[in-house]
């Protein structure tokens, strides 16, 4: 049985992190990722939301469509360094 779809796109955009050098970490039951920035003692948690076409972070206030998971991963680490994305914005 594969697992639900919000859990796989998370798995996809941690790899794609991960493969970026970003540590993260699955959330509780995989239901969000954990993406720490280097310095902070608080991880950001990402969910899939707005209906299952977005990932969210940032209190949902920035946001991708997780048809674009290298462009989330972009867009995640962008935030991480304090830059601001167009397209992460809700």
């Amino acid at each position: 049985m594969s697992p639900p779809a919000e859990i796989a796109l998370l798995d996809r955009l941690r790899a794609r992190l991960r493969s970026a050098g970003i540590r993260t970490e699955r959330g509780p039951d995989r239901a969000a990722l954990l993406v720490f920035k280097q310095g902070a003692s608080l991880p950001i948690w990402v969910f899939v939301g707005y209906g299952g076409g977005s990932f969210s972070w940032h209190s949902g206030r920035r946001c991708h469509p997780v048809t674009d998971v290298e462009g989330a991963a972009k867009a995640l680490a962008a935030y991480l360094r304090g830059e601001e994305s167009p397209i992460a914005t809700r």
